[in-house]
């Protein structure tokens, strides 16, 4: 054996999931919300949205990468991941091309021009949803249900107050509501986030301790205490399930340390209560989420173990 050592850099300790499985992973669990979304809105529009901004995302990663010589990383599925949950974070009405442009800025703005996959300091696709919220506001939230232009039930909440008997919990619960191409149904967000969390992909303690927090929040400060239907209705609208599972569990973008997740998840909780209950909106899911990311490389900073050894203080 030879006497010679060898010095790396970490890790040092490699997991056997590559960035490609994992990807791909998570496209599969994103497939039952895909599914519902078609079935639940069933026009050509949904799917032609899906596909042109899985197709945007992918081209406009290439030909950056190509533009600019760098490698070639489209294999690594990532732009695919981002191009179908900004799918799914759109009204099934939006005209195509206004999902092409939020495709490219995605890509080239958010991620790109960051550095890649792993430099964003945000998410891709909630930037993307947020900067089309901006831009085309009157059809971002224009929501369209068995042809008939509606509200959501979230809005109909926040305009009209809670009674029993305004929204149909049970439809929130299965889906079948106006909304998102892939927020609606929380049996089919929820039955992803298992194959992830029984794969090791995603760690349930972001999700559990955003989604704990906000139901605290909502019941001491919405007027409607522990009302269960109420509770039921907030959680199951909006995109507050298909966020807390599927984007704010962003490796790029989310806190590496367990106490670090723990006032994420909490920080989120707070946020999105707060944009709920005391702001105009009816939503707050991608504003919690982006402002959050931004405070991940503070959250990590403080939450650091201390090296050891002497000399471990900094």
């Amino acid at each position: 054996m030879s006497d010679l050592m060898s010095v790396s850099s970490s890790p040092h300790i490699r997991s056997r999931l590559s960035t490609n499985k994992i990807m791909f992973a998570v496209i599969i669990a994103l497939l039952p919300a895909t599914g519902f979304g078609i079935y639940n809105f069933r026009s050509v529009n949904t799917v032609l949205l899906i596909i042109v901004c899985i197709a945007t995302c992918v081209l406009s990663e290439l030909l950056y990468e190509l533009i600019f010589h760098m490698p070639v990383t489209i294999k690594d599925l990532s732009a695919v991941v981002t191009g179908l949950l900004l799918a799914l974070n759109l009204p099934p009405s939006l005209p195509w091309w206004m999902a092409a442009i939020g495709s490219v800025f995605a890509i080239i703005v958010v991620k790109m021009l960051f550095g890649g996959l792993g430099q964003n300091f945000m998410n891709p696709a909630l930037g993307a949803r947020c900067f089309l919220l901006i831009c085309f506001t009157a059809r971002m939230t224009d929501f369209t249900y068995d042809g008939i232009s509606c509200a959501t039930p979230l809005a109909q909440i926040k305009n009209g107050g809670f009674e029993a008997g305004t929204v149909d919990t049970m439809k929130m619960v299965l889906g079948t509501i106006p909304g998102t191409i892939g927020e609606t149904s929380v049996i089919a967000i929820v039955a992803g986030a298992i194959f992830l969390f029984a794969l090791g992909i995603i760690d349930m303690t972001i999700p559990f301790t955003y989604l704990v927090t906000f139901v605290i929040f909502i019941s001491v400060f919405s007027g409607y205490g522990w009302d269960m239907g109420y509770l039921t209705a907030q959680l199951a609208g909006g995109g507050l399930m298909l966020g807390a599972f599927f984007m704010a569990t962003d490796y790029a973008t989310s806190p590496i340390t367990m106490k670090g997740k723990l006032l994420y998840g909490i920080a989120l909780g707070l946020l999105t209560g707060v944009f709920r209950v005391f702001s105009s909106s009816a939503e707050g899911v991608s504003y919690a989420i982006i402002f959050c990311n931004l405070l991940v490389p503070l959250i990590d900073m403080v939450t650091l173990p201390k090296c050891f050894g002497k000399g471990g203080e900094i």
